[in-house]
């Protein structure tokens, strides 16, 4: 079945973000306390909870009071947030120019991303506005790789799974979908992603 709808993430794919921007000078010849610092404090998966729903207030504080002496660290987390952003990965920034050009796709964000911070995205990059439509998990109060979230983004814009490619930097996300019928690819370049994107037919011109 041909495929009509493309689906984004953004952090990895279309954006940089990476704590290290910030984190690498805070912890600056001490890579053994920073490695600690993400693998017992501020870990992946309580990032995530943020993503999912919880406010930052709120994760941000349960850090501090079981780790009161990271004190700094934990609250450069967010309070120096807009400093991790790299700006946009413009490889795959104008892949997508091209494809919206084209004129023959639907385009869709589904992010794992603090609804508190959206806002901030949506002001810097004027790309995430070329969407027809986004699912942002903190909004929605779920998140990748849950099926409900992919399930939702069908749902809520008539999307067929057979007739959908995801694009995802995280593999766990990518199998999640591929479960789902969606076509994935996991996004490592973006001279990896034109070519994975002529696979599946899909025409930049």
């Amino acid at each position: 079945m041909a495929i009509t709808t493309i689906i984004f993430d953004l952090g990895g794919v279309l954006i940089d973000w990476n704590p290290d921007y910030v984190f690498n000078g805070l912890f600056e010849g001490q890579d053994e306390k920073k490695a600690h610092f993400f693998e017992n404090i501020c870990t992946p998966n309580w990032n995530e909870e943020q993503d999912a729903g919880r406010s930052i207030a709120e994760g941000t504080q349960l850090l501090l009071d079981k780790h009161p002496e990271w004190e700094e660290y934990i609250k450069a987390f967010y309070g120096r947030w807009e400093e991790m952003l790299g700006g946009p990965i413009p490889g795959t920034v104008e892949i997508f120019r091209q494809l919206k050009e084209t004129g023959r796709y639907k385009f869709y964000a589904l992010t794992n991303w603090s609804a508190e911070l959206f806002p901030t995205a949506l002001r810097l990059y004027d790309f995430l506005h070329w969407f027809d439509g986004r699912v942002v998990s903190g909004e929605e109060k779920m998140r990748k790789p849950s099926p409900a979230f992919y399930q939702l983004l069908l749902d809520r814009y008539s999307v067929k799974a057979a007739e959908a490619v995801f694009i995802d930097d995280n593999l766990r996300n990518i199998k999640a979908a591929e479960a789902m019928g969606i076509k994935s690819i996991h996004f490592e370049s973006p001279d990896q992603l034109r070519e994975a994107l002529k696979v599946l037919d899909i025409d930049l011109s």
